[in-house]
């Protein structure tokens, strides 16, 4: 049940690839973007003090699933303490999954090194941000730019 919204923009995107060559689809903090052009994506952590002071720099020519987990937003059931999991991968079904997953993970700032290298070994998953406090922890192919 992690993967349901990340799932139904990843496959409503790709039935609408058929007539569009960018969209944007965005289900509840999940998202499918094709892109032509630089996109850059606004990252919410709540009361965080990075909260939308950072974005997530998408390259031109990119399709790509962004979706992000919380254990301080929103109404969605989260085990973790983490502000923001965000992960990037070709599949936003797999990236809606493991955000949920390593955000389930994060009870204190000191778990962040940790849960990146779980992250990092989940085959598909292209970036990895995490926001707990004031504490941020990246991995993967992604620029993160400060705004």
């Amino acid at each position: 049940m992690a993967a349901v919204a990340g799932a139904i923009s990843e496959c409503l995107g790709q039935y609408l690839l058929r007539y569009s060559q960018e969209l944007i689809i965005e289900n509840g903090g999940d998202i499918f973007l094709r892109t032509l052009k630089e996109r850059n994506v606004l990252l919410f952590a709540g009361n965080s003090p990075l909260s939308l002071k950072l974005a997530i720099r998408i390259p031109p020519r990119t399709t790509v699933g962004i979706c992000t987990s919380s254990g301080t937003v929103g109404h969605s059931l989260s085990f973790g303490r983490a502000d923001a999991v965000c992960v990037l991968s070709p599949s936003s079904a797999l990236a809606d999954a493991a955000a949920t997953a390593l955000g389930n993970l994060v009870q204190s700032p000191k778990d962040v090194p940790y849960v990146l290298k779980k992250g990092k070994n989940i085959e598909g998953i292209e970036g990895i941000v995490i926001i707990i406090g004031e504490t941020l922890g990246v991995w993967g192919k992604y620029e993160i730019k400060k705004v």
